[in-house]
């Protein structure tokens, strides 16, 4: 009797622990299916809003092309009507070097354009000749330019051999591969023309402070023996050697 009264008790001993086991189990299998669509919802949620994300700035960027598009189609009209007033004579002073705007085209974009005369500028692609040699007239003309700004005429040199397509640096106190791989970081010289004036940048030790000081008199136009010369009606032809019609920075 008392072996059957105990064998009882273990049972229902054994039935509550099974019964309080299973609630655990259901509990973490809770737990986990909860946590699971947690992340499922977060992860639909951001990328929804990364959607909408790359969509504003997709259609952002279409519209700011779409008004760089208007702002030179509006500039070429204007040119036009200048140029079909006065065909034989562009200078400044007839209108198309003034601003325009700022204006609003859209809710919320202002446009502001302006239009500058890149040939009447310096082309310092022109320092270095078709077949590779430095074309002295260039130089001579940059050098005198580099003084009138107040630069040191060593960049001339250093310039022309950026862009000449040897490993030669010049006697005059150019620079090759041989000086630029002894920057930090290294790197070698262009050997190629200037597509962007910003390149002076990465002449040894030229500097914020000079670049500023010539960036508004030089341009990197495909190198070409010719340059308009865009001044007020009225002035005497520039020649290529001479500056004294630039604007004087000091």
């Amino acid at each position: 009797m008392s072996v059957a009264l105990r064998l009882s008790r273990a049972q229902r001993q054994r039935g509550r622990h099974s019964r309080r086991g299973q609630r655990g189990v259901a509990l973490i299998v809770a737990i986990l299916l909860v946590a699971l669509g947690t992340i499922i919802a977060a992860t639909v949620a951001y990328e929804n809003a990364m959607a909408a994300r790359r969509s504003t700035g997709t259609f952002a960027f279409d519209q700011s092309i779409m008004i760089a598009e208007g702002a030179e189609a509006l500039a070429a009209f204007g040119i036009r009507q200048f140029f079909q007033a006065n065909p034989n004579t562009v200078y400044i002073g007839q209108g198309w070097d003034k601003p325009v705007g700022p204006m609003e085209v859209v809710p919320g974009v202002m446009l502001e354009a302006s239009l500058e005369d890149m040939q009447g500028r310096f082309n310092i692609n022109n320092l270095v000749q078709q077949d590779g040699t430095p074309d002295l007239v260039n130089v001579a003309a940059f050098t005198k330019l580099l003084e009138m700004v107040g630069l040191e005429t060593k960049w001339a040199p250093l310039l022309v051999d950026w862009i000449d397509a040897d490993i030669n640096p010049l006697p005059t106190g150019g620079a090759e591969d041989s000086v630029y791989m002894g920057q930090t970081p290294p790197y070698r010289t262009a050997n190629r023309y200037v597509t962007s004036t910003t390149e002076l940048l990465a002449l040894p030790g030229f500097g914020r402070e000079r670049y500023l000081a010539l960036a508004p008199y030089i341009s990197p136009r495909r190198s070409n023996r010719i340059q308009r010369d865009c001044r007020p009606a009225g002035q005497e032809p520039r020649r290529r050697d001479h500056f004294r019609l630039l604007p004087d920075p000091r």
